[in-house]
């Protein structure tokens, strides 16, 4: 998988996240119907805030995703909207799902997060690059 750094006005960045969030009380209902219409959620509301879904995967009791997320956006909001919009989908487009899951409650409290490192080669690329960038400006300067 090639990394690629987004690019804004004056900033490149490299935000990934791995992350792995539970049902309430660890219940098994990611399954063939749910799992499809889950994925399908998961994927537009990912796209509304601009966070790109590099890898996911929905297990029976839990779900794991590796997400590229923009830096103006931080990991507890961007959890908080996926895990609530999610479920109030969930719940309007299943409607029998409320029997199981008193008050709209589909996740459970808490997620897992952790980051997705750059390896050093990378950085020695993007160290050598940015001295080369520095050493061109420097010669189209003229300052002196």
């Amino acid at each position: 998988m090639a990394q690629k750094a987004h690019s804004l006005s004056h900033t490149k960045w490299l935000c990934q996240y791995h992350i792995v969030f539970t049902p309430k009380y660890r219940r098994k209902i990611i399954y063939n119907q749910y799992r499809s219409s889950l994925g399908e959620i998961f994927r537009r509301l990912c796209r509304y805030k601009g966070v790109e879904i590099i890898e996911g995967h929905l297990m029976p009791n839990h779900v794991h995703m590796l997400v590229s997320i923009p830096p103006r956006i931080s990991v507890s909001s961007f959890m908080g909207y996926l895990k609530g919009k999610s479920a109030l989908t969930m719940f309007d487009k299943h409607a029998h799902l409320k029997y199981k899951f008193g008050n709209r409650h589909l996740w459970a409290e808490g997620y897992n997060v952790s980051t997705v490192g750059l390896n050093e080669a990378t950085i020695k690329k993007y160290i050598q690059e940015q001295e080369k960038h520095d050493i061109a400006l420097d010669k189209l300067s003229v300052k002196e």
